[in-house]
């Protein structure tokens, strides 16, 4: 099922040049359609365990799958981006 605009989302890829990592969780924020007919995007907004916003990235739709309730969160420290 496609994700509706807000859902926090997990990552299926690694983001390092946004410190960010495979399953990361992310809320979906815009849909962006390929201007030439590929694969459309989304935009995401990544926040820390304390609710602040760190990150806003664009990534592939396939890059993404919606959470499940056989999943539970976990934290991890953020890596300095430079």
């Amino acid at each position: 099922m496609k994700p509706a605009l807000y859902d926090r989302v997990t990552l299926r890829r690694d983001l390092d040049e946004h410190g960010l990592k495979r399953e990361d969780v992310a809320t979906l924020v815009d849909f962006v359609p390929h201007p030439l007919g590929g694969e459309d995007g989304v935009i995401l907004e990544v926040f820390n365990a304390i609710g602040e916003s760190t990150a806003i990235v664009t990534v592939k739709e396939s890059e993404i799958e919606s959470l499940r309730a056989d999943e539970i969160l976990a934290v991890r420290p953020l890596p300095r981006i430079s």
